[in-house]
């Protein structure tokens, strides 16, 4: 088959797009992205990395009255992010004023109709479209270019019709370092036989595609800076999250989403969603593109994603693109076309797909083609309903206001008096930081038959964001939608629980009257919620909680700052209150005011001063070594490990299984910490169940796992006093016959070899057997019951929430010769699921959650459940420190 040249296929594009999409380019003082480059964007095999692109819209913006570049903050790793807004240059001049406006349509709520208006008149629609998230989702950053390019120099009165109405908000790339990576790996086999080979590491700082789940906890730099544009600077009316998804099934996703959909939203918005992707479907269609489907396979149930700000009165919208393998053209052949259910059935014409494609070469100019279309079609409906969306943001504002004035749920408080205080404190900021308002309460109050106490903190719905307050303050109840009535159910797309009190181990109460006497009794909260108070210079000793989180990086911080850091070896009463076994008492021998000032800038919440620590049961506090087992395969829960380590100043090294073979773990290392991960990729170094072969997309030098030698190398460092922990998948990595080799020893006579030693560990996953019987968790919070005085379960309570997928579930056994064990938490026998959905929980019933092992001199803490969910399960943080630190 003949080959199109890139530049032939864009050539094609503009003639279907518009006639005069790329005419007035030619004589456009402006720089094209071909000249600029030296290709053009959408090539075959051709890739524009982050720097090149930041480059050219920076010349752009330098050379454009319709153009301006702003600087939102930094990724993870430190390179600039940005905001290109494109508009009339008179909107351009005027964005300052433009910002007041949608501010004062997204916040206030009592507008009279007369300023609404006004502002309305004055207002502009602004529609902001974040790229290319998922870095190897390339397309939608590499049009970014074109778009850019075409918007500035068009002469199509249409556009320019559009960019009077509309600011058009381009984030280039929502995640730099991804972008580079990918780029930077595609063109190192560019050419070889590994061409496209897959990124052996995650495409992110820490978290690689889990960066779509992160606009809930904000735990992620680039994340902060993208939810800021929506709940502290800008405002925009509309968005778009555009990505890419498999390369067999449909060509393009666009809006309505499939069920279920979040209940807490608006049906105005859902309606809105469907008007933009009418539009798309419609545009897309008439200029030749086909594939495009609606109310397929995506759900909008649960936040998370960029689509979080819908919960903040914002139309937004995602679109999904069929993939290339990232630059390199693929043929698909109609027989490997396919679809998944949820929408569509069959690959075939529908009312979800009305024109199927057909098959052929898939590349990534048709990406960028599709991407153009898609935008170009977004901006048109922002301007023609412009003074309807303009109204309905503020009418939104005022109606969820309204609802939390005359409907229930009132308030939520959340008592000062928490078991973990510094989480209290960090949810109240995070809080503050997605737009909601929070409020103490001045004096007491008895609300619902209980006294609320002064210094409280009240949630009230009546805010603008109310939907989004509801959603992550309110227990979750996964709204069931058959395929077909009292058929299969339509499962969740992704989790099932996302409550923060939950998650946090916070108390918080649901308030469902009102009360006339609460309103008048709160003061507004203004800046970070900091109980820490500037620590005198002449303080030598302070004490944290074992209960707290934050207590345990203050011990990790202060090591790191040459201060010492000790542990209460028992219960100490000060001034009439106890503080546990384990809590930490940090010293500052020398540079006092520069060692406390480092803590003070990290820690929200006040330890307990003390004039010195005599008569303390103490024993020092020693920071163990420890190797973070991180496999190639974007291994986001490694990802996900390495933040909180790096949150919690908790040092470590990252092995990948390939290593295990040449790491001396006896003599460096104190602990092996195995993230979820499957038994195969990190003995194999392959995917896919059981002993299946499933081709890698890795290069060979990477698809490897630690073998049979370096699994018996770990062995020895249990045996000899090591320490493992595991959780998820990787536990089954210690399930059946072990090993660990012969050591040569000298006899009388000469060298001889001691007999391999077979064992296996007194334990057993039971999931895969519970599952045949019909249990089904998708990713929700249950109870776990904790066993009392054990080093594991210091500082928590008997009873707190966990994240499960259902697996694994454990059973102990009678252990032999020189191997124990101890089950440490324990799934009830009744009301197991907190927050979620689940099926036949009850088969969990009593069995084992967390488990203890010894083997040797060494010691095993198995997980069945991930005790760091994304950075959002803080209930249960305490267990996996606890676990780190056993001796």
């Amino acid at each position: 088959m003949k080959f199109l040249s890139l530049r032939s296929a864009i050539a094609c594009v503009v003639v279907a797009v518009s006639a005069t999409f790329y005419v007035s380019a030619q004589n456009s003082e402006l720089t094209s992205p071909e000249d600029f480059y030296g290709f053009t964007p959408g090539e075959d095999r051709k890739l524009v990395d982050y720097e090149q692109l930041i480059s050219y819209l920076q010349k752009l913006d330098a050379a454009s009255p319709m153009l301006k570049m702003e600087n939102i903050g930094q990724s993870p790793e430190g390179r600039p992010m940005y905001i290109a807004f494109f508009s009339s240059a008179e909107n351009i001049a005027n964005l300052d004023r433009l910002r007041e406006i949608n501010r004062e349509l997204a916040l206030n709520p009592d507008l009279s109709k007369s300023q609404q208006q006004a502002l309305i008149k004055d207002g502009k629609v602004f529609t902001i479209a974040t790229l290319s998230m998922h870095s190897t989702e390339v397309g939608p950053a590499q049009a970014a270019s074109l778009i850019a390019y075409d918007f500035l120099t068009s002469k199509d009165p249409h556009v320019t019709s559009w960019m009077s109405d509309v600011v058009y908000m381009m984030v280039p790339c929502h995640n730099p370092d991804g972008m580079d990576y990918v780029v930077k790996n595609y063109r190192k086999y560019l050419g070889t036989k590994y061409e496209g080979a897959a990124l052996p590491r995650v495409y992110h700082k820490y978290v690689g595609h889990d960066n779509n789940r992160d606009f809930v906890i904000l735990s992620q730099q680039d994340t902060k800076n993208i939810n800021h544009i929506f709940t502290q600077t800008w405002f925009p009316q509309v968005m778009v999250e555009k990505h890419q998804m498999g390369s067999t099934g449909p060509r393009y996703f666009v809006p309505p989403n499939s069920d279920p959909i979040a209940e807490n939203i608006d049906a105005r918005l859902w309606t809105w969603t469907g008007i933009f992707g009418q539009n798309m479907i419609n545009d897309m269609t008439r200029a030749g593109q086909a594939g495009i489907s609606q109310h397929y396979s995506f759900d909008n149930y649960w936040p998370g994603s960029t689509e979080t700000c819908l919960w903040q009165n914002v139309i937004a919208l995602l679109t999904e693109c069929a993939s290339a393998n990232i630059a390199t053209p693929i043929y698909i052949e109609p027989n490997e076309l396919n679809v998944r259910g949820k929408g569509l059935s069959e690959y075939k014409k529908s009312i979800n797909m009305p024109m199927p494609w057909k098959g052929g070469w898939w590349r990534l100019g048709d990406i960028v083609r599709y991407e153009i279309t898609s935008t170009r079609s977004i901006l048109k409906t922002s301007a023609m309903y412009h003074d309807k969306i303009l109204a309905l943001r503020n009418n939104l504002c005022k109606r969820e206001v309204n609802k939390g004035k005359t409907e229930a749920p009132y308030y939520y408080i959340l008592p000062a008096k928490q078991y973990d205080v510094s989480e209290w404190v960090n949810l109240l900021n995070l809080l503050r930081e997605q737009g909601v308002k929070i409020y103490t309460l001045n004096k007491d109050q008895n609300l619902d038959g209980r006294l609320f106490k002064a210094g409280d903190m009240v949630v009230p719905l009546a805010q603008p964001f109310r939907a989004f307050i509801k959603e992550v303050m309110e227990v979750q109840h996964y709204p069931v939608r058959h395929y077909t009535p009292g058929g299969e159910i339509i499962r969740p797309y992704d989790i099932a629980s996302w409550c923060l009190p939950l998650h946090r181990q916070v108390r918080s109460f649901e308030i469902n009257k009102k009360y006339s006497t609460l309103e008048g009794a709160l003061s507004e909260v203004k800046g970070t919620v900091n109980m820490m108070q500037p620590l005198p210079l002449t303080t030598v000793v302070a004490l944290f909680p074992v209960e707290w989180n934050e207590s345990f990086k203050a011990a990790f911080l202060a090591k790191e700052k040459g201060m010492t850091v000790e542990r209460l070896t028992g219960d100490v009463t000060i001034n009439g209150k106890t503080y546990h076994s384990g809590s930490f008492v940090i010293t500052a021998q020398k540079k006092v005011p520069l060692c406390w000032r480092a803590l003070e800038k990290e820690i929200k919440v006040e330890p307990v001063i003390l004039t010195d620590k005599k008569n303390l049961p103490l024993k020092q506090f020693l920071v163990p070594r420890l190797a973070l087992v991180e496999t190639y395969y974007s291994d986001m829960d490694a990802g996900w490990t390495r933040y909180i380590f790096d949150t919690y100043h908790i040092p470590y090294t990252v092995i990948h299984p390939d290593q295990f073979e040449k790491t001396d773990f006896v003599n460096h290392y104190d602990a092996v910490i195995f993230p979820n991960d499957s038994k195969n990729a990190l003995l194999n170094g392959t995917s896919g169940p059981g002993n299946s072969y499933h081709m890698s997309s890795y290069a060979p030098e990477y698809s490897k796992g630690m073998g049979k030698k370096g699994l018996e190398k770990l062995m020895t460092f249990l045996d000899n006093g090591g320490h493992i922990v595991a959780w998820g998948s990787s536990t089954a990595l210690f399930e059946g016959k072990l090993s660990i080799p012969g050591e040569k020893v000298k006899g009388k006579e000469k060298e001889k070899e001691n007999e391999k030693e077979n064992f296996q560990l007194p334990f057993r996953d039971i999931s895969s057997r519970l599952q045949k019987q019909g249990l089904y968790i998708p990713g929700s919070l249950v109870k776990i019951k904790l066993i009392p005085n054990h080093p594991l379960t210091r500082g928590l309570p008997p009873e707190i929430g966990v994240f499960s997928r259902g697996h694994p579930v454990f059973m102990t056994s009678i252990p032999r010769f020189d191997m124990d064990r101890r089950v440490i938490a324990t799934y009830p026998e009744k009301n197991i699921l907190m927050s979620g959905y689940a099926e036949k929980e009850e088969l969990m019933g009593n069995r084992s959650a967390l488990i203890w092992l010894k083997k040797g001199k060494g010691q095993l803490v198995l997980f069945g459940f991930n005790p760091q969910f994304r950075a959002s399960t803080q209930a249960s943080y305490k267990l996996l420190f606890n676990a780190l630190l056993l001796r």
